[in-house]
């Protein structure tokens, strides 16, 4: 089995020395994504809600620019810088996976990169 490094040209370039996603076989690992601007202008503030559907539009560009999209997503991990979030960022959450939603683990940081509220991996299926 190949690893295969995915740049996402639709979504914000890597804050560090790692890769969008990489994928192994038919399995995408997507790296942590955040509330960064895809068009490379930085950290966009702003509410929870705009925080969150933010990081979960950056998921669907890698996802989608590796080949494969929401509905393929197995496993999810949400890292909350507050738990107290929770409920707001499982509304949005909902909306973006639907009934069929992948398996989640929801996790309270103690701090996140550049003091965001919310941060998502995930681990995708790529169709053959």
């Amino acid at each position: 089995m190949k690893k295969r490094c995915i740049f996402a040209p639709h979504a914000p370039a890597a804050a560090g020395p790692y890769s969008h996603a990489v994928a192994a076989g038919n399995l995408l690992f997507i790296s942590g994504q955040a509330a960064l601007a895809p068009d490379g202008s930085g950290r966009r503030a702003g509410s929870l809600e705009e925080e969150v559907r933010q990081t979960l539009d950056n998921v669907k560009a890698v996802l989608e620019d590796a080949g494969s999209s929401l509905g393929q997503v197995v496993k999810t991990t949400v890292y909350l810088a507050d738990m107290n979030d929770f409920g707001e960022m499982n509304a949005i959450y909902k909306e973006y996976f639907g009934e069929n939603p992948p398996a989640r683990t929801t996790i309270q940081a103690g701090r996140l990169p550049l003091d965001f509220r919310v941060e998502i991996e995930a681990i995708a299926i790529l169709p053959e």
